[in-house]
């Protein structure tokens, strides 16, 4: 049962609800780009930008919390 719901978090630095609040929270975001793409794709002039740029948003904040976990990393091996 660990390994089905706390490996995983442990593995990227958080427990299991910091990463459900995070993963939803892509969910959320990647639902919104598709929605945003479907009404683009019936009506071309509505939404032209808002999927690329909550792409964009999401990589961003996955890249900066990748690199924040690394240094806290880093930091915690320095300190040992």
């Amino acid at each position: 049962m660990r390994k089905l719901f706390l490996d995983h978090p442990a593995s990227v630095g958080e427990n299991y609800a910091e990463h459900f609040a995070h993963a939803g929270g892509f969910a959320a975001l990647l639902g919104l780009a598709a929605i945003s793409c479907l009404i683009h794709a019936l009506v071309p002039c509505l939404f032209e930008s808002t999927a690329s740029r909550l792409v964009t948003r999401l990589h961003d904040r996955m890249v900066t919390n990748r690199q924040r976990r690394l240094r806290v990393a880093e930091l915690s091996e320095f300190r040992d």
